[in-house]
């Protein structure tokens, strides 16, 4: 990916900043969805909104290629990079489809979980409802956790992921879970990132322990300070894992690249905030499924590109291509 930000906005701070706040999403009009609800095997539910047709254009069926977006932790199908994806996939006349993690979609859920960055089997039961009755591909990208999600899916699925995927793109996600959460938990982004996360973090914490007293030590989680220290009380031991350290060992991408066995496409901007440049993988370190795109700029799912205040679509449209078209070179 050949990607250059542009001069009056220089750093991976003001790239990862900037476009989520004040860039143009979608160069047409914004986007409109419709909700579903689905039931999940365990009694819960999770919310999935599709993309509806401006008003004279027909809804495209099952004939038509889906593309499918995982969003990053706290965000949703409103998230910038959702609505500019939305908009790529309308201009191509593609349908698409946000399911949203639990908790996510702006109810509380009704189980004890919630939702992680190495919930592969989330991610497999979505998608594999989703591509069902569907005549064309369904094309995955995911963003942020949602990214490392979806690759350890699509590790997991080894060769029976084609049955339910034709391609799949991870988008700035912190495939080292340790090395993001080393890097988020330090100096401007512990202040400014993690402190940010944790403001809805925390209160759909305690919601959730008003749902089921005695789920974990409230006290323990409001003092915590950082991702570590959140993820230790609530993420990790409800959802099967013995620490932190064991979480993040467990759930990242990276040790696994060389299992993918469908086309899978790696973005990770070198000057990321959340995700450090030493600990991205190299070509010869993933098999041969695995295409990694490694600018040196962007910043975290930013790509900001144009005149100020610029937008967001040259990272979609980038990453689109290539999932139509797998080891397109841009």
């Amino acid at each position: 990916m050949n990607y250059v930000a542009p001069a009056w906005l220089p750093g991976g701070n003001l790239q990862t900043i900037w476009p989520a706040l004040f860039s143009r999403r979608v160069l047409g009009p914004e986007p409109r969805y419709r909700r579903e609800r689905w039931d999940t095997p365990d009694g819960d539910f999770v919310d999935v909104d599709f993309l509806q047709q401006l008003p004279g254009q027909t809804e495209p069926g099952p004939e038509a290629p889906m593309l499918v977006l995982f969003h990053g932790l706290e965000g949703s199908s409103r998230s910038h990079y959702a609505e500019a994806f939305a908009d790529h996939a309308r201009e191509r006349g593609w349908a698409y489809a946000v399911p949203h993690f639990r908790g996510c979609s702006g109810e509380l859920n009704r189980a004890p979980r919630a939702y992680h960055s190495g919930d592969f089997e989330e991610i497999g039961w979505m998608l594999q409802r989703l591509r069902a009755g569907r005549r064309a591909p369904v094309m995955a990208v995911g963003i942020s956790l949602g990214g490392n999600a979806l690759l350890r899916w699509a590790e997991e699925a080894g060769d029976t992921a084609a049955h339910t995927a034709s391609s799949v793109a991870a988008v700035c996600s912190p495939i080292d879970l340790a090395a993001g959460g080393w890097a988020i938990g330090r100096g401007f982004n512990r202040l400014v990132y993690t402190r940010m996360f944790l403001q809805t973090m925390k209160p759909k914490a305690m919601q959730k322990l008003a749902q089921f007293p005695g789920l974990f030590d409230a006290q323990a989680l409001t003092q915590a300070r950082d991702l570590y220290e959140f993820d230790n009380v609530f993420t990790a031991p409800l959802h099967g894992y013995k620490s932190t350290e064991d979480y993040w060992a467990r759930g990242s991408a990276k040790p696994h690249l060389h299992r993918i066995r469908i086309p899978a496409l790696v973005v990770n901007a070198r000057n990321d905030p959340f995700v450090p440049a030493w600990c991205l993988p190299h070509q010869n370190e993933v098999g041969p499924c695995v295409t990694l795109w490694q600018p040196a700029h962007g910043g975290h799912v930013g790509f900001p590109h144009g005149r100020v205040p610029g937008h967001v679509r040259r990272m979609p449209d980038a990453v689109g291509g290539w999932l139509a078209q797998p080891g397109l070179s841009l």
